[in-house]
């Protein structure tokens, strides 16, 4: 029996997996990019990108956590010990998310408090820039605000004392409450949503196919980039969390589970973000093509002014908000537990001493977001850490396995002992030319815009401390990090864990 946690039920790892990679970015990235890039032409791009990158570097990922049983660094250092620095960077990559994704999380527990007594007005941009957020100018952080602050320790409360608790007893439990309710409450969410006045005119601008942008390659590179960062790869997740399962797991068939999972998810929040655009549009007398938006302002502007107008108005915005709040705890307690187990092992330490450590700092860096400069901190630390962190080390991994390690072959061998759906050629393929050229292409695109355009018209002097700088310094934290030994049995994953968390399951 080895001693290592591991999830107590297959449907406990599927709802894991699926919690992490379903996350806020389905709400209020999909949509937009879908409509954007083609409508529902950018079906055929994404579902190409699904199946030639998502899918394949899932499998990937999940062989390397089953076979090699650790975390992210642990695994790239059994694999080959000069890849020790990438398991590194991706976990430093995930802590720098985790410090103001927790922010967003608050910012949507607060507004869930406000859609009961729709206390943000008619003005919801108003409320949200100044009254909420009292945002400062760019550049400035100013004083710190106390009504993101204490739902933001709630936040953090809630995700060191899941995680805390272990893989069995904490992260399992906890997303077979979350995933399933956001389902349920988001499902609610979108079919009142699909049988409101003007649900249909919505729709039909969001499904309507423009087929002329098929031949555009920013539509092709838009999909990959959708596919790349709603999955969780490269960021040492699934790596993470596919060394808890069972020896004998069904590695492709539970990828294939998630990535599908994942997109139908997103298909669905399309479905009803949009049946409630073609609403709102109904109401002022206004075409959808003008009020369609993404981010945080969809999330916190448009979505608030969209429930003023709905029957029932605070039920139904209290969902929302709710269902913000579910997706975001899912993916912020798989992003904590990267560097949860990677110190654990490193430093052969508790995992409480982990959660202390790790997760405690995380909250300590977290409280710059909760100051009036906090919007445009956390858009240029995000812009920054997922354009030329996640992007790009995730090039690395793919080609420092398929190219320099050649270890394609061993992990498709290893995958193929274990599932049912079998891997052959094109697997490899994907891995080694398909992947590795969309996401180079993606990152010259990237550096060419950002060095011909200041971003957002952010100070350069911020951009660069915060901006270069962070997705920087998580690479060269990635490298510091392999100095020190590994130990020689690294158990202090499950030190503390109880004896009923490391058995087996069966």
């Amino acid at each position: 029996m080895e001693n290592r946690s591991q999830w107590g039920t297959r449907l406990g790892f599927l709802l894991a997996a699926m919690g992490s990679a379903i996350g806020l970015g389905n709400i209020w990235r999909f949509p937009a990019t879908a409509y954007e890039n083609g409508g529902g032409a950018f079906f055929l791009p994404y579902l190409f990108a699904l199946l030639t990158a998502g899918i394949p570097i899932l499998i990937m990922e999940y062989t390397i956590g089953h076979k090699l049983r650790g975390s992210a660094p642990k695994s790239f250092n059994k694999m080959n010990k000069g890849f020790e620095w990438i398991g590194w960077w991706q976990v430093a990559i995930s802590f720098v998310i985790s410090t103001y994704y927790a922010v967003i999380i608050a910012w949507a527990l607060m507004f869930a408090w406000y859609a009961i007594g729709l206390d943000w007005g008619s003005d919801t941009q108003g409320f949200f820039l100044s009254d909420f957020l009292n945002m400062a100018d760019p550049g400035v952080f100013g004083d710190m605000v106390p009504k993101i602050l204490i739902p933001l320790l709630l936040v953090w409360v809630i995700v060191l004392g899941v995680l805390s608790r272990g893989v069995k007893k904490g992260i399992e439990i906890a997303n077979k409450v979350f995933i399933p309710t956001l389902v349920v409450l988001f499902l609610i969410i979108v079919i009142r949503a699909i049988t409101l006045e003007g649900a249909v005119n919505g729709l039909d601008t969001f499904f309507k196919p423009d087929w002329s942008r098929i031949a555009d390659g920013s539509v092709w590179i838009a999909a990959y980039g959708q596919i790349f960062f709603s999955l969780s790869i490269a960021f040492a997740i699934m790596i993470t969390y596919s060394s808890y399962l069972p020896k004998k797991s069904d590695i492709t068939n539970n990828a294939f589970i998630t990535g599908f999972a994942n997109s139908s998810f997103e298909l669905l929040a399309g479905i009803g973000v949009f049946a409630a655009l073609g609403f709102m549009a109904s109401q002022v007398s206004t075409p959808v093509t003008e009020i369609v938006d993404g981010g945080i302002i969809l999330a916190f502007v448009v979505f608030p002014e969209i429930i003023n107008q709905m029957p029932l108005a605070p039920f139904f915005g209290f969902l929302f908000f709710a269902s913000l709040v579910l997706a975001g705890l899912s993916s912020l307690i798989s992003i904590s537990e990267t560097y949860v187990a990677s110190v654990s092992e490193k430093f052969n330490i508790s995992r409480t001493a982990a959660v202390v450590f790790g997760g405690g700092l995380a909250a300590l860096i977290s409280l710059a977001y909760a100051t009036q400069g906090g919007l445009v901190l956390l858009d240029t630390v995000d812009h920054f850490i997922m354009s030329y962190g996640v992007a790009l080390a995730g090039l690395f991994e793919v080609v420092a396995i398929a190219w320099f390690f050649k270890g394609l072959k061993d992990l498709q061998n290893h995958a193929n002992e274990v599932s049912d759906i079998k891997l052959g050629l094109w697997w490899r393929v994907c891995l080694g030319v398909i992947t590795p050229a969309v996401l180079g292409y993606m990152m010259i695109q990237n550096l060419s815009t950002e060095l011909t355009n200041s971003y957002e018209g952010y100070p350069l002097d911020f951009l660069f401390t915060y901006g270069w700088l962070v997705a920087i310094g998580a690479m060269v934290v990635g490298a510091l990090f392999t100095v020190k030994e590994w130990p020689l049995e690294a158990t202090g994953s499950s030190n503390d864990q109880s004896k009923e968390d490391q058995e087996v399951a069966q």
